[in-house]
């Protein structure tokens, strides 16, 4: 299996080099910036996820991919993810198809329910239809993959009665659905024969080894298509593991600690950053070499077919991420492709 190599981002507002806050619009202008980098060093994909609060400036990731497109010529595009559940499966799709389009076929999708939940009152959707949501609003996207006249109903939106959904795309839409850890949710992907993205965000990678095993059992049980795993983790690359853990510290524990704030987790720490970072955390930061014995580690044990890291987070510098796609694209990559190759 050939094994893609990709870079996530939620478009975090980040601190110039004046120390202060940056807006929304250079930050979202720096992600564009960022994107064409990372095409220029031959990474395979780049993803912008979708939020609407204050420390993350994408709310729209099909317009800032649409840019992107304009900017780059070989990376596939894509979100981290597309909140399905409060956004129209038509328009998605519609949206998408548009992308496609752009970008001479290099569009695809991440659909997810949403671990944020700022989307459901902001479009008035109830929280208490969280599940319903996402079941019928991804049953329904299912249908309209298939390019042909959909006639559908639910109860989460109005029904379709033989209606055809415009542009088509040329040779479909890649679509996969990001999972944060639940059984149940592994078997939807499975049933729907869809991608699954395991967002792995804590903890070490070998505690979702059971849902590999439970998706591949799911769909030779099902007959749906088996299709490559991939792993979203965050991460942070510098010269040195010292540089790379200076750098990135700040920005974790100020994204901790704002959400932390919010869910009621503990003030976070230098000492749980080093066990993040560690082989039993889910932190890929540090020098080249050891970003690349850990992400091969983490293919080898889940069986992936594609790792995307999470470049962007909390506050992290523009051109420290810059730097960190440049190693990530000339010295990581190049070193797990030689690690696994070893392997064979």
């Amino acid at each position: 299996m050939t094994i893609e190599f990709g870079l996530d981002t939620f478009g975090d507002i980040t601190r110039g080099a004046d120390g202060e806050l940056l807006t929304a619009a250079q930050t979202i202008r720096n992600v564009v910036d960022q994107a064409a980098l990372a095409d220029r060093f031959g990474i395979d994909f780049f993803g912008v996820g979708e939020h609407h609060r204050p420390d993350f400036a994408v709310s729209a990731p099909e317009m800032v991919l649409a840019a992107i497109a304009s900017r780059t010529e070989r990376i596939r595009l894509g979100t981290a993810v597309t909140v399905l559940s409060s956004d129209d499966p038509v328009r998605v799709f519609e949206r998408f198809a548009t992308l496609d389009a752009l970008s001479h076929g290099r569009a695809e999708v991440v659909l997810g329910r949403g671990s944020f939940i700022e989307s459901f009152p902001l479009f008035g959707y109830d929280l208490r239809d969280y599940e319903a949501l996402f079941e019928q609003k991804l049953e329904l996207f299912v249908q309209l993959l298939e390019e042909k006249p959909v006639t559908w109903s639910g109860t989460m939106r109005p029904p379709l009665e033989n209606a055809d959904v415009f542009p088509k795309t040329e040779n479909g839409l890649r679509t996969w659905v990001g999972v944060g850890g639940s059984p149940e949710s592994v078997l939807r992907v499975a049933r729907h024969g869809l991608g699954l993205m395991l967002a792995i965000i804590g903890g070490p990678a070998e505690r979702f080894r059971q849902f590999v095993d439970l998706y591949h059992r799911s769909t030779a049980a099902m007959g749906t298509p088996v299709l490559p795993i991939a792993v979203h983790s965050p991460g942070h690359i510098a010269r040195t593991d010292e540089e790379a853990w200076d750098a990135a510290y700040a920005g974790f524990e100020a994204m901790n600690n704002t959400i932390g704030a919010e869910r009621g987790w503990p003030a976070y720490s230098r000492a749980r950053f080093q066990n993040d970072v560690g082989p039993a955390g889910a932190i890929y930061s540090g020098s080249p070499e050891r970003v690349a014995q850990k992400i091969a580690a983490t293919i080898r044990t889940l069986g992936l077919g594609r790792f995307d890291l999470k470049y962007s987070t909390g506050t992290l510098g523009h051109e420290q991420m810059m730097q960190s796609i440049e190693l990530y694209g000339t010295e990581v990559i190049p070193r797990v492709r030689e690690i696994l190759a070893a392997d064979d």
